[in-house]
């Protein structure tokens, strides 16, 4: 089985690692790509916690700030790998989504003790001020990094999926999953979805890729990248069984 993987180049080769662990061949498909603000080093005097929605902000984070003491609350645990690899001792996975996070940071964090500085994108999937605030929270959004979109698909990419070589796709944010439907379609190459299985982080992202005919939507039980690997790797195991693997 192959798996076309969107996600931005820093996320998707270890993706694409962990599948093949599976027996699974993947195709890196990048649909965003990263590029991180310049700037001084960050002042964070008076920040008790850093938040974390994306391994994005972790990384654009670390460019910007050389104290790793702060405590790290993330979305879920990729994010939280991403901070334990550069270097912060303390951190702590929400495994969800951002209300999840707004979660832990009651659960973990006194309002008194001081601003939470998230580490943001120009584009962000939720407002955790807001989701805090009422909770005597102060959110400081620090817009770090921005996630600029693909204006094509790679030719490589295309000439897979005329051929029917791609059976799934790894999707992770309704905004990806928007750009797929859009790039998909500029290449004519949409109609290739009716063999494939899309394989989505959370109903929202299955939301944004309804517009072509799949083979089959797949949802992850949590929004987390473990879980989307499971149903990943549960598929495997279907065209192992029914003999479909190429």
């Amino acid at each position: 089985m192959r798996v076309l993987v969107t996600r931005p180049e820093d996320d998707a080769a270890p993706l694409a690692t962990q599948l093949a662990r599976f027996g699974i061949a993947s195709t890196i498909e990048p649909l965003l790509e990263v590029n991180y603000g310049d700037g001084g080093e960050l002042d964070v005097a008076g920040v008790q916690a850093l938040l974390a929605t994306s391994a994005n902000g972790v990384r654009a984070f670390a460019r910007r700030c050389a104290r790793r003491d702060l405590p790290v609350l993330a979305v879920g645990d990729a994010t939280a790998r991403t901070a334990r690899d550069a270097g912060f001792a303390v951190v702590e996975s929400a495994a969800g989504d951002v209300f999840a996070l707004a979660e832990l940071v009651r659960q973990r964090r006194d309002p008194a003790a001081g601003a939470l500085l998230h580490a943001a994108g120009s584009v962000v999937a939720g407002d955790l001020g807001k989701l805090l605030a009422n909770n005597g929270f102060q959110v400081r959004r620090e817009v770090l990094y921005e996630a600029r979109t693909a204006t094509r698909l790679t030719a490589p990419t295309v000439e897979l999926l005329r051929q029917g070589k791609i059976d799934g796709v790894a999707v992770f944010s309704p905004r990806t999953g928007a750009v797929l439907i859009e790039l998909l379609k500029a290449a004519g190459v949409d109609a290739a979805c009716a063999q494939m299985t899309a394989f989505c982080l959370s109903w929202a992202v299955a939301g944004a890729i309804e517009g072509v005919r799949w083979r089959l939507i797949r949802v992850a039980a949590r929004p987390e990248q473990a879980a989307l690997l499971d149903i990943i790797a549960d598929e495997a195991d279907f065209f192992s069984l029914t003999g479909r693997i190429p």
